[in-house]
């Protein structure tokens, strides 16, 4: 109490050093999609383990390890500019059957999705009661989430409204 009988804490830490894993054997757009977000993130001084996972419709690039939140960035921009940049790398010069990237650190993406999910049924219910309700500005991705979730949500429907960068969804009862 008070600093008495106060007693320094003993922290024990481990360093994993063993090798980074292989990668696998990973197509051309695959391997092109770890450099770029292996690069970025050297560039902005975030050591992390970058995992590549591909099927049919996209690339997956997972980043992990314990300080992610720069390469995440505030309100997930830089996370979502990494991912901008891997899919117009992967789109350049008009390339064909080109996959889209998405760019995930530390489980965000979930993490925001069942965020957004959850004030989007909030806001339909609000629609419900008040005939409308509007949700703060957000990406079009994010938006796309918001339609998604509420097109399953009887009685509401949803509008985008405004101009970039500050388009928001609007749910209004039927």
């Amino acid at each position: 109490l008070l600093g008495v009988g106060y007693m320094p804490a003993r922290v024990v830490a481990v360093v994993d050093e063993s090798p980074p894993p292989e990668p696998r054997d990973e197509s051309g757009q695959a391997a092109q999609a770890r450099e770029l977000v292996e690069r970025v993130a050297e560039g902005i001084g975030v050591r992390c383990r970058i995992d590549v996972r591909e099927d049919e419709d996209a690339i997956h690039v997972v980043c992990g390890g314990a300080e992610l939140g720069l390469l995440i960035g505030k309100h997930g921009q830089t996370i979502d500019a990494i991912q901008y940049l891997a899919n117009a790398v992967a789109r350049r010069g008009g390339a064909e059957g080109a996959k889209d990237v998405v760019v995930d650190a530390a489980g965000y993406r979930d993490r925001r999705r069942a965020t957004l999910e959850t004030m989007a049924v909030r806001a339909a219910q609000r629609a419900l009661e008040e005939g409308r309700s509007e949700l703060e500005p957000m990406t079009s991705i994010e938006r796309k989430i918001v339609h998604l979730r509420l097109k399953e949500f009887p009685g509401v429907a949803t509008t985008s409204e405004g101009a970039e960068p500050n388009r928001f969804v609007v749910v209004t009862s039927e």
